[in-house]
């Protein structure tokens, strides 16, 4: 079931919704080994390009995602949120006085990571490449082969 945004707005600030756990990994076959082996479930994808591995697993149909990350550095996973303008969110959150550590591109759009004052990880993201899911899904670079 999708969900826009569930929480009344604070200010110019929506979460339409929690879309990713991106979680490190220091052996990304390893961690994909163990959750289809033993937790039983579905990779969604196992790609390798950048000098890096990532996987999505799913265990169930609802979101988070898992993303399994290999060049995630730390131990804390980051939490992704999707937000319906990148821009004005961050706008709205720096005149609050967050700080932003990084902007990058993941493959569903534009996003940036920050912490919150007790360490945790995370992440807005605004879905301008709606197509990304598609793209991905079934690519087997690494891993067990997928079933037949």
């Amino acid at each position: 079931m999708q969900h826009s945004a569930t929480l009344a707005p604070v200010g110019d600030v929506v979460f339409d919704r929690f879309e990713f756990l991106y979680m490190p990994s220091r052996d990304v076959a390893g961690d994909l080994a163990f959750y289809t082996e033993v937790l039983g479930a579905e990779i969604v994808f196992a790609i390798e390009a950048f000098d890096t591995r990532v996987a999505q697993v799913r265990l169930t149909e609802a979101s988070p995602r898992l993303l399994l990350a290999g060049h995630l550095e730390g131990d804390a996973p980051v939490l992704v949120y999707r937000v319906p303008d990148l821009e004005a969110t961050l706008a709205e959150l720096e005149r609050r006085g967050l700080d932003v550590e990084a902007r990058f591109g993941i493959p569903h759009g534009p996003c940036a990571a920050f912490r919150a004052p007790g360490g945790q990880r995370l992440a807005i993201y605004e879905l301008t490449r709606p197509g990304a899911d598609a793209r991905l899904a079934g690519r087997h670079d690494f891993g067990p082969p997928p079933p037949s």
